[in-house]
Order: C-alpha cells, then structure tokens, then sequence
C-alpha cells in the first residue's frame, strides 16, 4: 500500500481529508495523489449559440477556482516531507475518482459528519464504493488526522464485503499496536467465522483478539462504536454495503449509519 488518492474539493472536509492523508502517507512511506475533478469543459461550450454562454461562464469560474484551490494545495504540500503530484481531471466527483482509482492503493474520502447536504458525500461514497476494487478510507470532518499505531477494529459479519476490506487493509493492520476483530450476532448467517479472519491475519504475521457482542435491542452500529470506545481504537475495517444502496437509503443500514455518524475513521471496500 503505497498510492494514497485524496479527493480534492473545497468543502467542510477538506482540512480533515489533507490531514488524514499526509499521516496516512508517512506512515506508509508512500506517495500521495491529489485529484481535483471538474464536471464542467469549456471546450465543449461555444459561446454565441443560445444557452451556451452560461455555461462557458461557469466553466471559466470554475477553472479560476481549480486555480487557486491548486495553489493553496500545492503551498501547503510544499511544506510537508511527502512526496505528492496533483491531478486534475475533467469528471463528475465520482466518475473522476474512479477513473484514477486503477493503479491506487487507498483512497480518501469524507464521511457525511458535518456537511449540511450530507447527500453530496453519501453519493460520492455510494458512487466510488460500487464502480472501484480500491479500499476507501472514510474520514469524519471532525478528525484531522489518522494514527496507524493506534489499535484497530475489524467489524467482522464473515461476508464477502468484510473479507474484501480486510485483505485490502493488511498493510494497515501490519502497522496498528492492537488488532481487534469484533463480531456482533445477527439474525442471518455467513459463511466465514471471526476465527476465519483471525487465521488469516495470523498468515500475515499479524496477531488479533475476537470480541463476540450481542446486539440485542441496541442497533448494530450503536454496540460497535461502544466497542471501539472500549477498546481505543482509532479505526475500524468493514465491508460496505452488504444490502443494496437503496434498501440502505430507505430503510438504513449499518454502512450509511456509520457514514452519516462516526467518530473515527473507516477503511471500507465493497
């Protein structure tokens, strides 16, 4: 794991997200990749036919904005002891990530903590999550930074989604003092028991502790975050979206649950 991806938009995570990833980045010894997307191509607009002027203006408004994002970004990277390049790429948020995501090793995204329209991040990570095999480290707006030493959680629910993110976090794992796999009884049944996982980080030369928890009349999500208050963690590994978005959009669910409110980190793959 040595390609960190981090989205760049100015938004109310942004500060968190550039955090997170230079620490990520270090701890890695790795490189960082800003990519900053733009929806908008003024090439495409021909001002003079009816309607295109407008959006000729919007796209020379945004490129003046791309501009001086890139210049804030670059003058503070300049001042950090990573290596870094910058990106930009002419997309929609999502399309754009994805399109760059091929060759990276992680990507850094924000939750929906914090954002007054909280449906832009929860489509940017619905979006991302579904059309990449890249893990996504889903940062609160609140944490302005990500500790690899700490302990960690591995929510464990034995489906594919869970073995996905993680084999993706490994490398991750490899660097954290503790490793905590925790499993929390469900109604439906899976095929790959925590002692599964627990073996197969063994192979890795990483050691783990199973912590077995009954939901009970609690919420999945409310019994996890207890567990990572607990335990002291500083992330949690996990699969995301072991139901359909839309049945997680209308009926909730434990992926868009913790998107919407977690007070640490997520590493997550689909």
């Amino acid at each position: 794991m040595k390609s960190v991806l981090l989205f760049i938009n100015d938004d109310p995570g942004l500060e968190a997200r550039l955090q997170a990833s230079l620490d990520l980045t270090r701890s890695l010894h790795g490189n960082l990749y800003c990519l900053r997307t733009n929806p908008y191509q003024p090439q495409m607009a021909f001002d003079g036919v009816t309607g295109m002027s407008v959006t000729y203006d919007i796209a020379q408004l945004t490129l003046e904005e791309n501009k001086k994002l890139r210049q804030q970004i670059e003058a503070r990277l300049k001042e950090e002891d990573v290596p870094w390049s910058y990106m930009e790429y002419n997309a929609d948020f999502a399309r754009g990530i994805a399109r760059n995501s091929a060759l990276m090793d992680i990507i850094v995204l924000s939750s929906m903590s914090g954002d007054k329209d909280n449906t832009i991040p929860l489509g940017i990570l619905g979006d991302v999550l579904f059309n990449t095999h890249t893990p996504v480290l889903v940062q609160p707006n609140s944490m302005k930074k990500f500790d690899a030493n700490c302990p960690a959680v591995v929510a464990w629910n034995g489906s594919f989604e869970a073995g996905n993110a993680l084999r993706a976090s490994v490398p991750l794992l490899k660097l954290a003092s503790e490793v905590h796999i925790v499993t929390i009884a469900e109604e439906k049944k899976h095929d790959l028991p925590p002692m599964d996982a627990s073996e197969y980080l063994s192979r890795h030369g990483i050691k783990s502790e199973i912590h077995e928890h009954e939901a009970s009349k609690k919420a999945i999500q409310s019994v996890l975050l207890s567990v990572v208050d607990a335990l002291g963690a500083g992330y949690i590994v996990m699969g995301a979206y072991g139901h359909s978005r839309a049945r997680e959009y209308l009926l909730g669910g434990v992926t868009r649950n913790l998107f919407m409110d977690c007070p640490v980190p997520l590493i997550v793959s689909h």
